[in-house]
């Protein structure tokens, strides 16, 4: 099969039969033989209905994935992702924002360019530019400097992937903003990037809110630090409670030879216990003995995980 196209959806049953007439018009113009996966994230609307009836009207194409309750995006896309036979799958949005006229030009950039993965950039948007484009700038800017990836929009939902990418990352929580990081730290290194055209909405509304972007820099953050110290978390939580715990030490050992020196010369000096330095220098320590402690365990931990030797083969012999 050639292309795998997932289409997560939340309350968007009136735009999906207008989505599902344009993808058929454009897979049956190039020839491509292709599949169609609804994810229904738990609408309480007919969504579920109009996906049973595209189903009739095309059974070998359109398949359906429908959850009890709504679960979010990445859950959407990892149950798509474990159903999708295709070469290359392509993931958009329900709303029609997305087109299905750049699905070709991404399948070449995979298959002839060499591509893992290639993001859509909406270039020129039709949202509103105070509560959605300027937010959206200034979390790519981050996106941008902390993971490597040269990506103008790494939220936008129109993507196409080899189909070994979806096969080998995991994606939970909302981690589906960062899909190319994910790919990116399975060893999937080749990311390209595609001007995309973007469209205004034309049903419903849009199902995010600002604190989307309050919770995408935590998971940034979070995937972060599980790339750099995942399978190490020694080397982060023992590197700064050693730090700390010299640093304390070290201060309360300058307070101890100072009242020493006092004593020796006959000068008035407070007690070492009245002094701000010696409480700092205490907790610094304690700090440090705990923080240290929490990399042992984490190194515990990962040592009885059944992913510590999770590595990706690319090829073998």
């Amino acid at each position: 099969m050639d292309i795998s196209i997932i289409v997560p959806l939340y309350n968007e049953a009136e735009s999906l039969p207008s989505l599902f007439e344009w993808i058929e018009r454009v897979m049956n113009e190039h020839k491509f033989e292709h599949e169609v996966i609804f994810v229904n994230d738990g609408s309480t609307d007919d969504s579920w209905k109009v996906i049973e009836e595209l189903r009739a009207k095309a059974p070998e194409v359109v398949h359906g994935i429908e959850f009890r309750h709504n679960y979010g995006k990445s859950a959407a896309l990892y149950c798509g992702f474990k159903a999708a036979e295709g070469d290359v799958v392509v993931t958009m949005d329900a709303d029609l924002q997305d087109s299905p006229d750049e699905v070709p030009e991404l399948y070449r950039m995979v298959m002839e360019e060499g591509y893992d993965l290639v993001s859509g950039w909406k270039q020129k948007r039709y949202d509103n530019a105070l509560t959605k484009n300027l937010p959206s700038k200034l979390y790519n800017a981050t996106a941008r400097k902390v993971t490597g990836l040269k990506l103008h929009d790494m939220n936008c939902g129109l993507k196409a992937y080899r189909k070994e990418v979806v096969k080998n990352i995991e994606v939970f929580g909302e981690m589906h903003r960062y899909i190319p990081y994910l790919a990116k730290n399975a060893g999937f290194t080749r990311i390209g990037e595609k001007v995309v055209q973007h469209r205004k909405r034309e049903f419903g509304v849009s199902k995010f809110g600002l604190n989307r972007f309050v919770n995408g820099y935590l998971d940034l953050m979070t995937l972060w630090f599980l790339s750099k110290f995942g399978k190490q978390p020694m080397h982060f939580f023992g590197l700064i409670g050693s730090l700390s715990f010299i640093i304390g030490f070290f201060v309360v050992l300058g307070l101890a030879i100072h009242k020493i020196w006092a004593l020796c010369s006959g000068v008035r000096a407070m007690l070492i216990a009245n002094s701000p330095w010696f409480h700092i220098a205490i907790l610094a320590m304690v700090l440090g003995c705990m923080l240290f402690l929490a990399g042992f365990l984490g190194e515990l931990i990962i040592r009885n995980s059944q992913e510590r030797n999770n590595y990706l083969i690319d090829k073998e012999f």
